[in-house]
């Protein structure tokens, strides 16, 4: 069973005339408890008709790079294998998205989207859609609880969505049934081959000062299940005490391949609820409750990417204080290069640099020095959210743009007033130097280059 509140028709079309059901796969780059793709296989069967699963991909999608590009190709490699395994007639195309899949829908009985929130893809789908004939239903399964049923407008915290998203969440954590496609017929569209995904990175020409790409992650859902693996053994038992601890790294990595749509968030959360495990409650708050209070805020806020986003009164604050002098300043250049007078600032900017990924707890670190080292508040918070896009595998998320805003006050409280923070909470290297062998995570991070 799917739930009725994670489908919802977006364009009701002219008939359901048509060769093939189509689904076009962007949020959810997988084949495994995939909602859109579930969805798609049932409308097919129920018609006996085939199924055509669409992938576009463009060579300009804003802040990404061949780090990014190469990352996803390798699990579109992976999925694409799967879809031919599984009878489906896959199209996976180097072109703009919102594009091709119109002229595939063109001869479909009917379009399947997966959800997304961010405003680029939100809008890729409403042009698409709105080019259609057929009809066109949106599929929501990259979230635990669909978004509009945890909240209709923007919550203020955690404290607001938690009671929202406890109150339903045990109903949408079952797992979904999978059906056999039934009608396996081969169509006659053209697919690139994804086998090489260094030869179509190539082909894709990205822009020359783009980061280059990391040997530290690699993509594809079978990766993303053996790292889920690896911490539900290893790292869930310690999660409540040692997640925020740098120099340890008790989190579970998974956040790129949830970025990309490579592992499920369902299949992620009934994996960890049901390994009994003390660490079981608090990773199952940080997955639901604080990854989709990000989701919340990028769906409802259309300002989630501008400094304008924030609070009125951490604005109000910083803007009061943004003429306090600074001990230090830093050009881009010299904080994109991590070249600070701060052992610890710098190694978790080369920690981003090097593998494309930084600790959740020097994440925010990071990102009030930032605040503290440059000459103003909204000048501070673009560099952030340019530096995190840019580098970060899961930039460009919600989680990203939540995470940047919230060094700047989103989701949080005003603190004791204080030079250049305002009311903004405040963090200092005594405090990592207190809570941790921050000596050690430099060592991590430095082993790291050689």
């Amino acid at each position: 069973m799917i739930d009725d509140e994670r489908i919802e028709i977006i364009h009701q079309g002219y008939g359901s005339s048509g060769s093939y059901v189509l689904y076009w796969m962007q949020a959810a780059q997988r084949i495994s408890c995939n909602h859109a793709l579930e969805y798609a296989i049932r409308e097919a069967n129920r018609r006996n008709l085939p199924l055509v699963v669409y992938f576009g991909v463009c060579n300009d999608f804003p802040e990404a790079g061949p780090r990014h590009y190469r990352f996803m190709l390798e699990g579109l490699s992976e999925t694409l294998a799967g879809l031919k395994a599984m009878g489906a007639n896959p199209v996976f195309k180097l072109e703009p998205p919102e594009k091709g899949v119109v002229k595939l829908a063109a001869q479909a009985a009917l379009t399947v989207f997966d959800k997304a929130y961010t405003a680029i893809q939100r809008n890729w789908r409403k042009q698409a859609a709105a080019s259609m004939d057929c009809l066109v239903v949106e599929v929501e399964g990259e979230v635990i609880v669909p978004v509009r049923t945890a909240s209709h407008k923007e919550e203020y915290a955690a404290a607001t969505l938690r009671p929202r998203i406890n109150r339903v969440r045990d109903r949408f954590l079952r797992k979904l049934d999978v059906s056999e496609l039934k009608n396996t017929q081969k169509l006659d569209w053209e697919c690139e081959d994804f086998s090489d995904p260094d030869a179509i990175l190539q082909r894709l020409e990205l822009k020359s000062d783009s980061p280059a790409t990391v040997d530290f992650y690699h993509g594809g859902t079978s990766r993303a299940n053996k790292r889920l693996d690896e911490f539900i053994e290893h790292k869930l038992d310690f999660f409540a005490d040692k997640r925020n601890d740098p120099a340890t790294d008790y989190c579970s990595g998974l956040s790129p391949y949830l970025h990309f749509g490579q592992i499920s968030p369902l299949a992620t959360a009934l994996r960890v609820q049901h390994a009994d495990s003390p660490g079981t409650e608090a990773f199952l708050e940080e997955f639901i409750v604080r990854r989709e209070l990000a989701v919340n805020f990028v769906y409802f806020n259309p300002a989630y990417d501008s400094y304008s986003c924030l609070p009125t009164w951490a604005r109000l604050s910083l803007e009061e204080h943004a003429s306090d002098p600074r001990e230090y300043i830093y050009s881009a250049e010299e904080l994109e290069h991590a070249r600070t007078h701060d052992p610890y600032w710098n190694a978790a900017q080369s920690e981003m640099l090097i593998t494309g990924k930084m600790h959740g707890y020097m994440r925010m670190y990071w990102g009030k020095k930032i605040l503290e080292w440059t000459r103003s508040p909204e000048q501070a918070y673009q560099l952030a959210l340019h530096l995190n896009n840019k580098y970060e595998l899961d930039g460009r998320d919600p989680n990203a743009f939540a995470g940047v805003a919230w060094c700047f006050g989103k989701h949080d409280r005003p603190w004791k007033e204080r030079d250049i923070f305002g009311k903004i909470r405040y963090m200092n290297d005594n405090g990592l130097k207190r809570k941790f062998d921050i000596e050690a995570y430099i060592h991590r991070v430095n082993a790291l280059r050689m």
